[in-house]
């Protein structure tokens, strides 16, 4: 069966809440397809599997196809087609993944989303996607076997693991030399000339193949057999193909010289194998290696013919057939075939190896159970699990319909005359479940806001498809489809981020709210998709698991540690880290939020530009970010959603495409004789009518200055958040934070407002998760340089690396009073890469002071002396030089 064509008669169709794709024209029901001419049959089952493929691999779907035949009754697939599914999933039970409804002419496959979660009793053998064919052989006796998914998944995992087994020491070369001399095989490729007629002293074997000129067309053979037969010896092996020896008799009889030039023959052997695909797992990247031997045969004392041994070398990684085939769909691209690299990643894509950071992070949906496009998301250890943050956020109640949030639908309620009634007309048929508001689920899912829409309200019920209302406050042209949007992206975030695996899809529909007239309720416009029971949730545990992909869909953000791991890894954003960051931003233009150390200030920043951006329809022209420091600016400008500057070029700079502005670490900001908070202020409110975003986020105990901060008085930081959950640091450390923090609190500096740092009563930390302080007294800075020296030698025999530590100072001038001692020292350990605060994503050891420091986070942070020639403000320093470790931290002190 040819399936590596694009057939273009898949068509994805653009009307529906969910993937679906046209097959085209089908004839169905068994006896039916036994009367098709075979090309026919096979043309229809390739497009039905690219389909079923594409869908499997996307996040689920539906197939649609009109009925070539005129049954009157609803007929079935058909068992060609059914066995082709079954291999497809590798599964004798079809109804997993697939289930059928006809009406009228039209038939329906429902496609649900393929995981890689246990599929039989041994579950250590799942390929994250489905392949039509993984175009990787094999040897097995004498015969050349194609894998199949799982095949070639562990297939992969092997050459992986041992990609360095074939590299032999010196020593063996002899003892290979002595094998090949023995091989009756190699002692034949050593001959130049054979008689015709001779039999072969040897059989068929697992490295031998026999095979016979059967067509004057020698070329066109040649490079038919050569894919297949070169690529299974050189995974399995090696070993020899003989071309013009009979299978049956083992006679050599070659190919007529009359018809075949050997260099030619040559040539086509050469250009066959180069183009075979190969991949590497090794760093060398060597070629399939391999020798060409064209052997006279004679008869009767003349040339006669020629005899062609190729003999084929273990090759180290994996060489294919041709490109792998497995199809994948995305509304803008349409159905695709995976490329080489692109499989090959996604069939071998594994939870990423935390290695030191595992015991401080468990994990919220692994990959080793979800859908082929989820992403691996983790939590800190004592942090809501998602289960938890489920039932706090969306619980469901047994009996009962609950309306969440419950002060969002009042607010909703006073403003809408008429929400009300029609919301509870629309509830009549349900018993219980959770009805979820939002004034936008397309905010919520980072898609853009859509003027005009009162509220979206997502129904989880009992006896239902999850279904998306949207509350328009008068008729809209567009309202269809921008449901028909929010609630296909819903449905996609749901599998694909989420990690449900259920069968699921999200209904839809359009409300119109008419203040002049009762309230109107339309159905949608677009036909509307029949999905079988079992798209229904059935009960509260069904509910709660599809909460719980929600959960993640909405709290999930890029964690910082995709950067250091070198894949994307998400985490989740606490609940009260959400309260604040789903709050209406059309009401809070302006907002102060106090966080103490660790508890994800910045996070809240960058998650709110995003929030930002879609809901005023922005570009990042218009977003500002301002920090004090460098590095954290050059962190935040690398992730292209802002514009990012300090507070020095904020001050001296123009800025007349801003409308809204983000402001993070804010109590490190000096006036130095400028209103940096009335010139952000004047630039949000420029627009009258429509003024901008402001919020500043600050925390007053890591004030690192004496200064005026350029903050208005408390009084009027108003209204005002508090993040008081600290998210980041290990016990032993978030214990000797609170102790820092309590003498802040006892001996304030004299530029901290009064009554700013009563949040630390109700301060929380994550706890369970063990690490290390240690604090050394009296020590020179030889003796300094020492010990971190030593101990990073220590750590990095654990596993640790450089991109862990992080070395603090307390001045610029100090950095470079340490720069040249602790590269002379740490290069006696190994090559260090050394780096100041802005490389701090880097594979570097960073070396900077406290304050550059700032706003930033490792899991190793040396302090070295961290003294101030203000002792008021000491504590306050040693609170941020603290709180940014999140493992392990050692303050070491100067001799006095």
């Amino acid at each position: 069966m040819n399936t590596e064509k694009h057939n273009f008669s898949l068509v994805l169709k653009q009307s529906y809440s969910d993937l679906v794709i046209n097959v085209g024209e089908v004839t169905l029901g068994e006896e039916n397809r036994k009367m098709m001419q075979k090309l026919q049959r096979e043309q229809e089952k390739v497009r039905i599997l690219q389909a079923a493929c594409a869908l499997l691999n996307s996040g689920g779907g539906v197939m649609e196809m009109q009925m070539t035949n005129m049954d009157e009754h609803p007929v079935e697939m058909g068992l060609d087609l059914e066995q082709s599914l079954r291999e497809l999933i590798q599964s004798s039970d079809l109804q997993t993944f697939f289930e059928t409804k006809q009406q009228g002419r039209r038939f329906y496959i429902f496609v649900k989303s393929w995981s890689s979660g246990p599929m039989s009793e041994d579950s250590s053998s799942k390929p994250r996607i489905c392949s039509l064919s993984s175009s990787i052989y094999r040897r097995s006796g004498t015969s050349v076997l194609l894998m199949d998914s799982r095949g070639a998944f562990d297939f992969l995992k092997i050459k992986k693991k041992n990609v360095n087994i074939l590299m032999e020491e010196p020593s063996n070369n002899v003892i290979r030399q002595d094998i090949n001399n023995l091989d009756p095989a190699n002692l034949i490729f050593q001959k130049d000339h054979l008689e015709y007629g001779d039999i072969l002293r040897f059989p068929e074997s697992q490295s031998i193949e026999f095979k016979q000129f059967s067509t004057k067309r020698i070329q066109e053979y040649v490079k038919s057999v050569i894919p297949e037969y070169i690529s299974a010896f050189a995974n399995t092996g090696g070993g020899y193909l003989f071309i013009g020896v009979d299978d049956k008799s083992k006679k050599v009889l070659g190919c007529p010289k009359d018809i075949v030039d050997p260099d030619s023959l040559q040539k086509v052997i050469k250009e066959a194998i180069s183009k075979l695909p190969i991949f590497h797992f090794c760093s060398s990247k060597p070629r399939v290696t391999y020798r060409t031997k064209v052997i006279d045969v004679f008869l009767m004392g003349k040339l006669h013919s020629y005899l062609c041994v190729i003999k084929v070398d273990p090759f180290c990684c994996v060489v294919f057939q041709k490109a792998p085939i497995s199809w994948m769909v995305e509304k803008k691209k349409g159905v695709y075939n995976l490329t080489l690299e692109k499989w090959i990643g996604m069939m071998m894509d594994d939870d990423p190896d935390l290695q030191c950071l595992c015991k401080d992070f468990e994990s919220q949906l692994s990959l080793s159970s979800g859908p082929p496009l989820n992403k691996p998301v983790y939590s800190k250890k004592g942090l809501e699990h998602k289960k938890d943050l489920q039932q706090l956020l969306f619980s469901v109640s047994p009996g009962h319909l609950r309306y969440i949030p419950k002060a969002l639908w009042k607010e909703l309620c006073s403003q809408h005359e008429g929400l009300e009634e029609l919301i509870n007309q629309q509830m009549l048929s349900f018993s219980w479940g959770t009805l979820i508001f939002s004034r936008s689920w397309a905010v919520d899912l980072n898609l853009q806001e859509k003027q005009g829409v009162i509220c979206d309200a997502l129904l989880i019920a009992q006896n239902s498809p999850p279904t998306l209302f949207t509350v328009f406050e008068g008729q809209d042209a567009e309202g269809q489809d921008y449901c028909i949007h929010t609630a296909f992206t819903l449905k996609q975030k749901l599998v694909n981020m989420g990690g449900y695996t259920g069968k699921v899809c999200v209904m839809t529909k359009v409300l119109h709210l008419n203040p002049q007239s009762n309230a109107e309720f339309m159905e949608e416009s677009g036909s509307v998709m029949d999905y079988p029971w079992s798209y229904h949730l059935a009960d509260a545990q069904q509910m709660e698991d599809l909460l719980q992909a929600l959960v993640i869909v909405l709290l999930g953000f890029r964690s910082f540690l995709s950067d250091q791991l070198g894949c994307e890894v998400l985490n989740l954003l606490t609940a009260q880290q959400y309260e604040i960051f789903s709050k209406n931003l059309r009401k809070n233009r302006e907002l102060f939020v106090h966080g103490l150390p660790g508890s994800g200030k910045t996070v809240m920043a960058v998650k709110i530009m995003e929030k930002i951006r879609n809901m005023f329809h922005c570009d990042t022209n218009s977003i500002l970010y301002i920090c004090e420091n460098q590095p954290l600016r050059n962190l935040i400008k690398n992730k292209k959603i802002c514009q990012a500057v300090t507070r020095k070029t904020f001050i001296a700079g123009v800025f007349e495409e801003i409308q809204h502005i983000i402001i993070d670490e804010a109590q490190n900001f000096r006036s130095e004789n400028t209103d940096w908070y009335g010139k952000a202020k004047a630039i949000t409110q420029r627009e009258k009518n429509c003024p901008g975003i402001l919020w500043i986020f600050l925390d007053y105990f890591q004030t690192s200055h004496l200064d005026d901060s350029g903050l208005p008085a408390l009084s009027a930081q108003y209204p005002r958040e508090e993040l008081t959950r600290m998210v980041r640091n290990a016990d032993e450390i978030a214990n000797y934070l609170k102790e820092v923090m309590q003498e802040v609190r006892r001996n304030p500096p004299p530029n901290i407002p009064p009554g700013s740092l009563e949040m630390l009563p109700e301060a929380e930390w994550v706890r369970g998760v063990q690490g290390t302080l240690k604090v050394e007294k009296d020590l020179t800075q030889d003796e300094i340089v020492t010990y971190v020296a030593g101990t990073c030698k220590c750590l990095f025999q654990m596993g640790y690396s450089f991109k862990d530590v992080a070395v603090l100072v307390s001045t610029m001038d100090e950095v470079e009073c340490y720069k040249y001692d602790l590269l002379r020292a740490m290069k006696k350990i190994r090559a260090v890469n050394l780096s100041d605060a802005s490389g701090v994503l880097g594979d570097h050891l960073v070396l900077d002071s406290v304050r550059r420091f700032s706003g930033l986070e490792r899991n190793i942070v040396f302090g070295i002396h961290p003294k101030t020639n203000n002792p008021s403000i000491l504590h306050n320093i040693l609170a941020c030089l603290a709180s940014r470790a999140k493992q392990q931290l050692y303050i070491l002190w100067h001799c006095e």
